[in-house]
């Protein structure tokens, strides 16, 4: 969640080479923005390159969480609610859900269909001697049309050091972060499990700069024939504090 009052600047992309097919970034812009201590809305602006092929604007995203207990738990659970503006040539893979397979990527960038849908997501999380526990239950539908999709994410993570140094740096090994994630789809409501899924597990690495920007890296690597055999995720974001009084102020 973000702080209230705080917004965020990110870039989220994704980088894939497909057999069969042509290699791609997709990325997703992203501005969040704590609305109160319980709400963090926030925008997404998606777009890919393809090589060989073509540069586009894929749609955009509005995602808004809510935290119903304000304390801190044992689990810590957050609702997810999103809609989804995007065109069939979106490559973002925010999250993998469904049937979302190898082959999807394989045909040419084609935005002739447009598909509006609605993402949720129970997310839980909890903090055990320095590690950070988390589990995502995704739920996903066309609005058009079409079955339930679902899917998952798994992850735990750690900073390199639980002990803060005595002086401010930028390469202090509090301000890395290590772990492992695992994502995949889970079918749709008609054949819900494993057949025709795919699945990822990738490590994790953050790099927090104090006052300024973060990084995160994270190497993918497909656990089936329906998966891409490698997926590379990197992002940036900054986050700028109390932004609409600075802009009272002014």
């Amino acid at each position: 969640m973000e702080e209230p009052g705080n917004l965020e600047v990110g870039l989220k992309s994704v980088a894939g080479s497909p057999n069969g097919g042509n290699g791609f970034v997709g990325s997703a812009l992203e501005l969040e923005y704590g609305v109160t201590t319980w709400w963090t809305s926030e925008v997404y602006l998606d777009g890919q390159s393809t090589a060989g092929e073509s540069t586009v604007f894929t749609g955009s995203r509005w995602e808004n969480r809510f935290r119903p207990l304000l304390r801190e738990h044992w689990i810590n659970p957050v609702l997810y609610v999103e809609f989804e503006n995007i065109n069939s040539a979106d490559k973002s893979l925010l999250e993998v859900v469904g049937h979302d397979v190898r082959d999807d990527f394989l045909a040419r960038n084609d935005r002739s269909e447009t598909k509006r849908e609605a993402e949720l997501k129970l997310i839980l999380s909890g903090n055990f001697k320095g590690w950070n526990v988390s589990e995502n239950a995704i739920a996903e539908k066309n609005l058009n049309g079409g079955a339930w999709e679902f899917g998952y994410a798994l992850g735990v993570s750690r900073p390199v050091s639980l002990v803060a140094s005595a002086r401010s740096c930028v390469f202090c090994r509090e301000n890395l972060s290590a772990g492992t994630e695992m994502y995949g789809g889970l079918g749709d409501r008609h054949s819900f499990g494993l057949h025709d899924t795919s699945h990822y597990l990738a490590p994790v690495v953050e790099w927090r700069i104090p006052g300024s920007a973060t990084f995160k890296f994270s190497p993918g690597f497909g656990l089936n024939a329906d998966s891409h055999r490698f997926l590379f995720r990197f992002g940036v974001s900054y986050e700028i504090n109390q932004i609409a009084s600075r802009l009272r102020r002014q």
